[in-house]
Formats: structure tokens, sequence, C-alpha cells
């Protein structure tokens, strides 16, 4: 999608509608005592001040206090879509700032992609409660739209228009879909798009497989990328501050389903490239140099240097399993006998870093 596109994808995200103020409403049997409503209200009213300030830093105060509320009365439809809405607006915000002011003020902690997964979760909980009103079909489609899931969030819309034909909010995201939708058809109707290097990642010179596009808009195969970020944490193009892990980092579906099919040769051998350097098959194993384990021992493991960082990753998407061996002191060299672990638990740090656990396996000999 170019960038004139993805401009116009967010205009139709703009104007998400402001929040709604608390207002107490005879619930009978089940409503808030008086003391624990008052607080609900103080909590709403002050999300919606900081949410209406229209900061990122005022944003994520407003969730604070949105989710504060939502401890006391769970699945409040106001509160449900006022954290959504915020949600929403935090995502769309890291989606268009300017990869330069991460140079200056680094975000930490913060993914447009984690933002909008939980903006969803919300719009899905919020529709359950209120499928006759047209504001939990908007935030839904609204959330779609920054995932990228541009026909679920088409089928969305429609039934949105359905409850209320003349709802400017979900026209305005359907036209920008049509636009957008029509124009993929066209171009695969005139056939498959020449193969240049506008396909290819920066980093392995390769056709782009499973791409990530990060915060500042580059893309790379995804391990490309991790790998890169195991000696540093900045784009390997403009130098961009990232703080980005495998675990919360989604593929590109947009680009992702273009290359697949308008190059599925090509797709198919970096495919089968990837699995080969994830499943090694039977007769050979990922071997780390440390130590061994004992029968029935669990051990726990700082991974830190790069190429155990890569090997990590490479083994939790294949069986989970390695191999672990020690050094012959005697002579300087790897030992003759080793052990097969298993990596019970995994846990990856912002910086690239992981804490694992192991548990011994069959011997290896």
């Amino acid at each position: 999608m170019s960038g004139e596109e993805s401009s116009s994808g967010f205009s139709a995200l703009e104007g998400v509608e402001d929040v709604e103020d608390y207002i107490w409403a005879n619930e009978g049997e089940g409503s808030l005592p008086w003391d624990s409503f008052s607080h609900v209200f103080d909590l709403v009213q002050n999300g919606n001040q900081a949410f209406r300030q229209n900061r990122l830093e005022s944003f994520e105060k407003s969730i604070d206090y949105y989710s504060r509320a939502n401890n006391i009365k769970p699945n409040d439809p106001v509160i449900l879509g006022n954290r959504c809405a915020a949600y929403i607006r935090i995502s769309q915000f890291l989606k268009l700032r300017n990869p330069s002011d991460s140079e200056h003020s680094a975000l930490n902690g913060l993914d447009p992609t984690i933002h909008a997964e939980l903006a969803l979760k919300d719009a899905e909980k919020l529709l359950s409660l209120q499928s006759t009103s047209v504001r939990p079909y908007t935030l839904k489609a609204k959330t779609l739209l920054l995932l990228e899931k541009y026909e679920m969030a088409r089928d969305i819309v429609i039934s949105g228009l359905q409850v209320d034909p003349f709802s400017n909010p979900l026209r305005a995201i359907l036209q920008y879909l049509e636009r957008n939708l029509t124009g993929l058809v066209e171009r695969r109707g005139h056939g498959r798009p020449e193969r240049t290097d506008d396909f290819d990642c920066t980093l392995c010179l390769k056709l782009l497989y499973e791409p990530i596009t990060t915060p500042c808009g580059h893309s790379f195969c995804r391990s490309c990328l991790f790998q890169s970020m195991d000696r540093g944490n900045k784009c390997p193009l403009c130098r961009t501050v990232l703080f980005m892990s495998p675990r919360t980092s989604a593929v590109s579906v947009t680009l992702n389903n273009i290359i697949q099919k308008n190059f599925p040769e090509e797709y198919a051998e970096r495919k089968a490239e990837r699995e080969s350097l994830t499943y090694l098959g039977v007769d050979l194993v990922p071997l780390f140099v440390m130590d061994v384990v004992i029968p029935c021992q669990k051990y726990h493991l700082h991974i830190f240097e790069p190429r155990y960082r890569l090997m990590v990753r490479r083994i939790m998407e294949g069986n989970h399993r390695m191999g672990m061996v020690a050094i012959d002191s005697s002579t300087g060299s790897i030992a003759d006998l080793a052990c097969e672990v298993e990596i019970t638990e995994c846990e990856p740090l912002p910086d690239g870093r992981f804490f694992i656990e192991v548990k011994n396996c069959p011997l290896l000999k």
C-alpha cells in the first residue's frame, strides 16, 4: 500500500468519536452502590478529560483511569468504548509519528499493533453488549483498519450500516475500503506486478519472507530484522530507535499476501529455506556450548550473545530442543558426549535477550 493510500486510511480513522460521559442510569438489580458509582464516575470523567487533551501521554493516562473503572464495574459499555477509543488514538499516533522523533525521544514499550489488538478486544466485547448501536461497529472497523484486516473491516462496516444506514463515520470507512480493495483487484486483473527489488529485504537481498514493517516505515524479513536487532535496537536503514520483540511484532498481512500470491514459486523457495534453518532433521541438533544437564534437572539460562539469541529464536519456531555440551578441560575442545534438552519456558526481553528454562531429555551420543 502506497504512502498516499496509507494516509487516506488514517484520514478514515480521524475523528474517532469523542468519548462518552458516564451518566447514572436506573440499572435495576445489580446496580452499583452510590459510593462505588461515585468513584467510577470520577475515574471516567478524569479519563475523558485526559483523552480530550489529545496528547500521547494523556491517552495513556486516560487508559489507566478507564482500566481502574473497569475493575470496579467490568464490561460497562461506556468504559469499554472510551478505553477502546484511547487505544485507537495511541496506535494511530505511533503509526504517524515522524521516524526522526525516535532519535531524540524514544518511546519505550509502545507498539501500534499491540494497542490496536487491545482496542479490538474492547470493541468485540462492546459489540456483544450493544449490537444495536453503531458505535461498536465503528470502533471495531477502525481497529481492523489499523491491523490491515481490510476485508474483515468491510464486513463489520456493512453490518453496522444495517443498524444505521446513514452513519457518516461508517460510510467514510466504507468509501476508503472500496477504493483500496478495488485498487488491489484491478492490479491483480492486469497480471502480476513486475518483480523488482521493491519486494526484496534490504538485509538478505532476497524476496521478503514474513515481512515486518517497522514504525518508521521500512520492511524486512522477520528473521533478518531480529537478527540485526541482536546487535542493536535501531532500524538497519534509518537508525530509528525500535522497541520491538518477536512475541509482540506481527507480520504485515497485506504485504505478505501480495508477495505470496504474486510470486508463489519464489515464496515457496524462501519458505523451504527458512524451514531448513528451523527444522534441522533428526541428525542435526543446535548445540549450546557451556555445560550438560543431568536427568530430571531443570536449568535456567540467560541468553545474551547474538549467536545464541538467533539460535533460541529458531529453536522456539521449531521443536524447542537443543543439545548442551561442556568443554573438555584436558583438551580444551568440545566433549565427545552431550545431552539433549527441551526449552520449557522462554521469556524474551525488549532488548532481545532471553531468560529460558531447559529440562534434560534422553542423552545424545
